[in-house]
């Protein structure tokens, strides 16, 4: 498939994307780009969710995963359903009861302004770092599939990519991410089945071979019971999934945005209810897709090891670079543009909302067309900052699955959030508000030590995903310490 082809598709959608903008972005105020009045039909916020919380990570690395873990990454999704369970029946009420904007304003009421700035810099420093990890994934499978063709640098490929975002969020923000999340979702999923389909048809496998090829590869393994020490051991993966969901998503205000864009607690929950079951089944065609993408080079003699094809490389090239046909081009195209800015879209609304108002506080200095302006100069600020970001990791990332570098990156910046907000909500001790940067400083750090004994010591043990709950449990342990007597 040429370039210019490519080029094409993606002019075509963002025409789609910019239009639903125009339809949506009416009505220019922190309102509505804030909280979308709190008119979103639940229904649209969980189909939407599901394309966010995917994001090009999972389109890209869990079927390039299969590979070399299995299905071992479904224990995890397993815990995420636990978590969004807990996520719907104690954090929303909260967020409800107390009508946020912003879910670190709680950290405030709770503790005082200087939690509540520290809660707001965690998030940041996450939301960041995981938003443009993702956008990364996706600009560098461009830059490999367009871009270097036509001699264009990366870093005008990556601004190109953060102002189409931009033109289409900068006034609407979530009310329109909302539309366009499920756009977005509906291509990816469209994209991942008619690639299964396309796949199994080559391979010349009827529905009934296709489950049975998946349920009898050696690489289709759940369950792992059998080692403690291994990273993908059930309990800990389990656990990990618990905690991730309720840290990532619960604690996100990028995904908690979208839940109170939702007129009450009960359609909230609802939403939550119907997201976590669809985005279980949905992870494991994508799981189910990593097996087939690896029958189909067996079966047509594709040596992917020799060509140091692995990973998140693994789909991209049989979609794109084989003979699997222009449709699987096409639509593998679609499905990762509409991966990757589902959840780069919301990221940079969420960022410019929680910057304004927990670092700003513009909803309480500033009069509303104060708010606005400065609102929109954030949005800018954002922006220009996410260019720089993709541009410096260019020169940084070497990890082949950039999946494992999201959630591990998870474990020290959301587990201090999880410490913060266990201890409040489970604890009735006051804190001293000013020295609880330190704790949150301090604990990461910890936490990071403590994940390099099994090597120094000579240990079997490998420290996988639950590092989150080690970095809470030393964070709760440091507001314990410096609770008020």
């Amino acid at each position: 498939m040429s370039s210019t082809s490519i080029l094409i598709i993606i002019a075509l959608y963002f025409i789609v994307l910019i239009g639903i903008s125009l339809f949506t972005g009416k009505e220019d105020s922190n309102e509505v780009f804030f909280r979308a009045k709190r008119e979103a039909p639940w229904y649209l916020v969980a189909f939407g969710m599901i394309g966010a919380s995917l994001s090009g990570i999972t389109f890209i690395s869990v079927p390039g995963w299969v590979e070399s873990q299995g299905f071992a990454y479904l224990q995890m999704v397993l815990g995420f359903v636990v978590g969004y369970f807990v996520i719907a029946h104690v954090l929303l009420p909260l967020y409800y009861k107390m009508n946020l904007t912003s879910i670190y304003q709680y950290l405030e009421e709770r503790f005082g302004t200087t939690t509540h700035k520290t809660g707001s810099v965690l998030f940041l420093i996450a939301r960041i770092a995981g938003a443009s990890l993702r956008l990364f994934l996706v600009a560098g499978v461009m830059q490999l599939l367009i871009f270097d063709e036509l001699g264009v640098p990366f870093a005008v490929t990556v601004a190109i990519t953060i102002l189409l975002i931009w033109i289409y969020t900068f006034k609407g923000g979530i009310k329109t991410i909302i539309w366009t999340d499920t756009l977005q979702t509906a291509f990816m999923l469209i994209a991942l089945v008619i690639s299964i389909y396309l796949i199994a048809t080559n391979v010349g496998l009827s529905f009934g071979d296709l489950i049975s090829t998946v349920k009898n590869s050696p690489h289709s393994k759940i369950f792992h019971f059998e080692d403690f020490n291994a990273g993908n051991y059930f309990w800990k993966q389990f656990l990990a999934g618990v905690f991730i969901a309720i840290a990532m998503t619960g604690l996100d205000q990028g995904m908690m945005q979208k839940n109170l864009t939702v007129k009450n607690l009960k359609d909230s929950q609802k939403n939550m209810f119907w997201f976590s079951w669809s985005l279980l089944f949905v992870n494991l065609l994508f799981l189910s897709l990593g097996v087939l993408l690896l029958v189909y080079a067996e079966h047509n003699h594709i040596d992917l090891k020799s060509m140091d094809i692995s990973g998140d490389k693994i789909f991209p090239y049989i979609a794109v670079k084989t003979d699997l046909g222009i449709a699987a081009a096409v639509f593998f195209i679609l499905g990762l543009i509409a991966a990757a800015y589902s959840s780069a879209d919301s990221s940079m609304t969420a960022i410019t909302t929680s910057f304004s108002l927990d670092i700003l506080q513009i909803d309480k200095k500033y009069t509303p067309q104060q708010q606005k302006k400065i609102r929109k100069i954030v949005h800018i600020g954002i922006s220009l900052f996410f260019i720089f970001i993709l541009i410096l990791y260019k020169e940084l990332i070497t990890d082949k699955s950039i999946i494992n570098s999201i959630f591990k990156f998870a474990g020290y910046t959301y587990g201090p959030l999880l410490g913060l907000f266990t201890f409040g909500l489970f604890t009735k001790h006051k804190v001293k508000d000013a020295w609880v940067p330190f704790v949150v400083i301090i604990s990461p750090i910890l936490t990071y030590l403590i994940a390099g004994l099994p090597e120094k010591l000579g240990w079997k043990y490998q420290f996988s995903f639950e590092l989150l709950l080690i970095n809470a449990a030393l964070t709760m342990l440091g507001l314990w310490l410096i609770r008020k007597k």
